[in-house]
């Protein structure tokens, strides 16, 4: 019988690819809970080399990304978007088909 991977390692395997990175990304924004998303952001960034070298690779020193990254983190929609296109992700926004498109 074929010994199973440990989940860490098939996750490393799996957000290693950029289309797969971005749905775990949107999977834990559905989630609704920042703290959610964080960790996932943590996660990729892990899988692609660690804080220091996704911090250099952003412009961002690593010690912001550490708290930006924490689970009570605030991340400024820049360093966002500068670890985003570090990871070889980008920002997006989409249409919320689950409420009324007028606000009035």
């Amino acid at each position: 019988m074929a010994k199973s991977r440990a989940y860490d390692e098939t996750l490393k395997q799996t957000l290693t690819d950029p289309e797969e990175a971005a749905e775990y990304l949107n999977a834990a924004l559905e989630e609704g809970d920042p703290a959610a998303l964080l960790l996932a952001l943590k996660d990729v960034t892990n899988v692609h080399g660690g804080m220091a070298k996704v911090a250099e690779a952003a412009n961002l020193n690593r010690e912001s990304m550490y708290r930006m990254l924490s689970e009570n983190g605030n991340p400024r929609i820049s360093s966002l978007d500068a670890l985003l296109h570090a990871l070889g992700l980008r920002l997006a926004i989409a249409p919320d088909k689950s409420r009324p498109t007028s606000v009035a």
